[in-house]
């Protein structure tokens, strides 16, 4: 399956847990015929609860409800549970679970987060279903109508019934409820795209294009900012040639300090190009998305090393202008809950700070080696 623009989709934004935890939830109430589920970080709580009470209702109801966990993601989900949804009759899929894993393949991790109900709506983002997503940690969700939908289903399916994946034999199929290709709206041209580590890395390829071309703004947001060299090039680059470069990253409250320092040593050479770098200072922000001139990606992918090299990502792609207005809006609601990195204080941070952005730096280049 081929990355392909569809006409006629309706895509919205929800940002923040009060937003798409409600949406979330409603949807999986609202479920008539099919809810696919794919998530990377499940672990036992009362977010999990929720959802597992909602999945399991659904299924008691009489609709299809298949859940693909990553295995080393979901391991925080506790054995109750897992019963919960198998004797409601949920099925259940696990990907790379251990001892399947090829030689050099254990770095390899389902990430993307989908839901798909009733093949009419989709949800994507970088939200997963463990409690600081409730609101102690701030991400965004898109939501998604119209044909694209219908690309995800066909995603989700690919990796259920591929070798990659684990568990019941059971297969979604849907092909009767698979709906049109046509324009459902008057609305935005959208395409899924996705990667699968170094063997895939459409996502990358796509972003690094919509840099290269860009002509007026260039947002990003990215929790954990390890770029690779070409992406930090390009963005250098576009900032030189008059491009209003703005990043912004997490700031304090990091669930990965070493990644946090890892991503400061590479602001200077950024700053120097006149990229605007700030750092979400009111909460941990998780979420990713980045928005283009006229273009908008949001997703799962986190743009960093990790992501391209070894995980398996899915993004969302719009293009249109509204859209990509309403995406800016949203970021510079983000910047204003943001610190930014002013050059010259920087340019004058204490020696130890730099050591540690060293270490980390050298830290995680290892381990993005790795094979």
């Amino acid at each position: 399956m081929e990355p392909t623009w569809r006409e006629g989709n309706r895509i919205q934004l929800l940002p923040g847990a009060e937003h798409y935890v409600p949406a979330l939830l409603d949807a999986l109430g609202e479920a008539e015929e099919s809810i696919l589920f794919e998530q990377y970080l499940v672990a036992s709580g009362r977010f999990a609860s929720r959802v597992i009470s909602a999945l399991c209702d659904a299924s008691h109801r009489g609709v299809q409800v298949f859940v693909l966990f990553d295995a080393y993601g979901a391991k925080g989900l506790d054995k109750q549970d897992r019963q919960r949804l198998e004797q409601a009759g949920v099925v259940i899929r696990e990907f790379n679970p251990p001892l399947s894993f090829r030689r050099g393949s254990i770095f390899s991790r389902d990430h993307r987060k989908l839901l798909l109900v009733d093949s009419k709506v989709a949800f994507t983002g970088g939200f997963c279903i463990i409690d600081e997503f409730l609101g102690e940690w701030y991400d965004v969700v898109a939501r998604i109508e119209g044909p694209v939908v219908q690309d995800w289903l066909s995603l989700f399916i690919g990796l259920w019934q591929s070798q990659a994946t684990k568990g019941a034999e059971t297969a979604p199929t849907f092909e009767g409820a698979r709906y049109s290709l046509e324009p459902w709206f008057i609305g935005s041209f959208a395409r899924v795209i996705w990667g699968r580590g170094y063997r895939q890395q459409a996502i990358r390829f796509s972003l690094l294009q919509q840099i290269e071309s860009a002509q007026q703004t260039i947002c990003l947001c990215t929790p954990y900012f390890l770029p690779t060299p070409s992406l930090k090039r390009k963005l250098a680059a576009a900032a030189k040639r008059g491009v209003d470069v703005q990043l912004l990253v997490a700031g304090k409250g990091h669930d990965h300090p070493t990644i946090f320092h890892a991503g400061r040593r590479h602001y200077t050479f950024l700053m120097n190009a006149g990229v605007k770098i700030y750092e979400y200072s009111s909460r941990f922000i998780h979420a990713k998305y980045a928005a283009v001139d006229d273009w908008v990606t949001i997703g799962s992918c986190n743009f960093d090393h990790w992501s391209l090299r070894w995980n398996l990502e899915a993004n969302q792609e719009v293009q249109d202008v509204e859209f990509a207005d309403e995406t800016r809006r949203l970021f510079a609601q983000n910047i204003a809950a943001s610190e930014k990195i002013d050059p010259t204080e920087w340019a004058s941070r204490p020696h130890y700070q730099k050591l540690k952005e060293t270490m980390a730096g050298t830290l995680t280049a290892y381990l993005t080696r790795l094979r």
